[in-house]
């Protein structure tokens, strides 16, 4: 019997599991590999094969598309619970994109040779995936569109309420519990990295977040939402 954390990591992908008969379960715990990696290392570049479904535990990552060689596009930011790296097998090809990870970031790693199984052997299994897939492209496309149609304060805005939006805040109602670096809000948000420094030391004079460090404290979260529907 298998008692280290895959297991409970295993579980904690309740869709999937549901879906399972008790011979899958242990196949899928079995062929489970879960990484610690540090801040910024990668998971896979654009051009590798697809290997495995990642599942993401704890932390956070970054997935972005490299463009005219030095330029990166921030193409999904990753919450917890969710999978990511699965799309470009599925089109039969390559990535298209590279994936980083955050701080304190847990990640599980399954075999696609077993998801493939899993789908041709239990629709209920396939179903989700299904559903799971079309949901990414879905959030993928929209916030595209929102960064390409605003200006840099509205788009450092919009980005920072996604943040918001995916994890949440710690328990004083306020702070977001992932820090991310000035060069990562720039991604996300098509920006340079001094435009974002600027914009963000802009947002904290006017009020509407407070700044410690990497820590981005919401002070006024209606008018950031405000400033970033204006953008």
């Amino acid at each position: 019997m298998i008692t280290d954390n895959r297991t409970e990591i295993a579980k904690s992908m309740t869709k999937y599991w549901d879906t399972m008969n008790v011979v899958q379960r242990e196949q899928f715990i079995k062929a489970m590999i879960v990484v610690h990696p540090n801040h910024g290392e990668v998971f896979f570049r654009k051009g590798e094969e697809p290997l495995y479904m990642h599942y993401l535990v704890s932390g956070h990552v970054m997935i972005y598309q490299e463009v005219d060689g030095d330029h990166r596009h921030v193409v999904r930011l990753v919450e917890p619970g969710a999978i990511f790296g699965v799309q470009a097998a599925f089109s039969s090809e390559n990535y298209r994109y590279t994936a980083v990870s955050g701080d304190n970031t847990t990640v599980a790693l399954i075999p696609l040779q077993l998801v493939y199984h899993f789908i041709w052997e239990s629709p209920g299994f396939a179903l989700i995936f299904i559903q799971q897939l079309s949901d990414l492209l879905g959030t993928s496309v929209e916030h595209t569109i929102y960064l390409t149609q605003k200006h840099i304060r509205g788009r450092l805005a919009e980005s920072i309420l996604h943040v918001l939006a995916k994890y949440g805040t710690e328990e004083d109602g306020q702070t977001i519990p992932i820090y991310l670096s000035r060069s990562d809000l720039a991604l996300m948000s098509n920006m340079t990295t001094s435009n974002a420094i600027r914009t963000l030391s802009a947002f904290a004079s006017e009020g509407l977040i407070a700044l410690n460090g990497r820590k981005i404290k919401i002070l006024e979260k209606e008018k950031l939402q405000r400033v970033s529907e204006n953008g």
